[in-house]
């Protein structure tokens, strides 16, 4: 059985309820007075402007022409959840362990126990949000649960599998779609929270930017490149985005929902502007490119999960299967708010767990009515 956990923390922050949108940062040259919300309209002009050239891919040298770029820990991570999600879909048509789940999770012997076609000292769990680590074992146990019954039809109290043509998800006895959960839920747990909160903070930023970490041993960046470029990492895209877009995680979400955020443009743009701010000692730059990595990954989050609910809506009733596997989907996106810094969420502590629990602990159960409030309560945050 799905368990829904909500945890408070202390901390929490003003819910944004008027709409008004401009540029909220009070160092660009269009700041806003009477915005509320950002829209990342924001521009700047520095000191340096002109005395440096921000590339139009993520590909940074030194004064020699080493490159200074380096995040395969972060490569090696997304790698492992792609992996773990075939393992976990296979569950519709076998059973699925869930001390497999766990090893893959926990990187077991630097290959998930022989799970991965790869080895690698990384792993997802110790970097997964760590009051959230038992709820993803629980979502892991619960979806080798349901594949005991994948012969099963999933209806409510029975866990089984569903079919929409030639697509099948396996759902528990609530519902709920596991894989959708773990996955969506590791993107946010470990990937955004690890950039915005992790290697955005202070305690990664305010850190050498002068010596190389090690130049005798390949590695020509200082601490504070090297961590930028890890936050870089886990956005999971490559260098020359979105020339090019993944099929996975967040860059292929960013680019859905590119037509009505602009998403793409001013994620990668960011990224860009900040790497060769540090890179050129440009402070204020480099935290107002910070400033809006932060917000527009929790929007994609927010619509992504609003286009899931209408398409739900759409479904139910007609196409269950559809229907629930999009809603286990919007409830992971929404789920993923809880990561945003409390710096610049849009949604307290609070107010998110009040969204969470709009969602039914059966999902057999949810309403066309339930979808439009869920969607109308993200909507008035984003």
């Amino acid at each position: 059985m799905i368990k829904k956990i909500f945890v408070f923390t202390a901390a929490a922050t003003m819910l944004i309820a008027c709409k008004k949108e401009g540029c909220t940062d009070e160092l660009a040259t269009n700041y806003n007075t009477e915005a509320k919300k950002d829209d990342g309209s924001c521009k700047y002009t520095t000191p340096e402007e002109g005395s440096y050239t921000v590339p139009t891919s993520y590909s940074f040298t030194d004064a020699n022409g080493n490159s200074t770029v380096s995040y395969g820990g972060q490569i090696d991570r997304l790698s492992q959840l792609e992996e773990m999600v075939v393992v976990m879909k296979s569950g519709t048509g076998a059973m699925v362990s869930e001390q497999t789940l766990l090893d893959m999770y926990a990187n077991t012997g630097d290959n998930g126990a022989g799970n991965f076609s790869f080895s690698s000292s990384k792993q997802l769990e110790d970097k997964t949000f760590s009051n959230d680590v038992q709820l993803f074992k629980s979502w892991m146990a619960d979806l080798s649960a349901a594949s005991n019954d994948f012969a099963e039809t999933a209806a409510s109290g029975q866990a089984g599998v569903l079919t929409s043509g030639t697509s099948n998800y396996l759902f528990d006895a609530n519902g709920y779609e596991p894989v959708q959960l773990i996955e969506k839920g590791l993107m946010g747990a470990v990937f955004m929270n690890q950039a915005v909160n992790g290697y955005f903070a202070d305690a990664k930023m305010n850190v050498d930017n002068t010596n190389a970490v090690d130049a005798a041993n390949g590695k020509f960046y200082t601490t504070m490149e090297h961590h930028f470029d890890e936050a870089f990492g886990y956005f999971g895209v490559a260098t020359d985005f979105p020339s090019s877009i993944p099929s996975n995680f967040w860059g292929k979400y960013c680019d859905k929902r590119d037509a009505d955020l602009n998403s793409n443009s001013i994620m990668m743009n960011n990224f860009l502007k900040g790497r060769a701010a540090i890179s050129n000692d440009d402070m204020a730059t480099r935290n107002a490119a910070i400033k809006q990595i932060r917000l527009m990954w929790e929007t994609i989050s927010a619509k992504q999960a609003v286009y899931y609910l209408n398409s739900a809506k759409a479904q139910l009733g007609s196409d269950n299967a559809k229907a629930f596997h999009a809603l286990s989907e919007a409830y992971a996106f929404a789920w993923n708010l809880r990561y945003a810094p409390l710096e610049t969420r849009r949604m307290s502590q609070m107010d998110h767990t009040i969204l969470m629990n709009m969602f039914p602990a059966n999902m057999w159960d949810i309403s066309v009515a339930d979808i439009n409030a869920i969607v109308t309560t993200i909507d008035g945050n984003f």
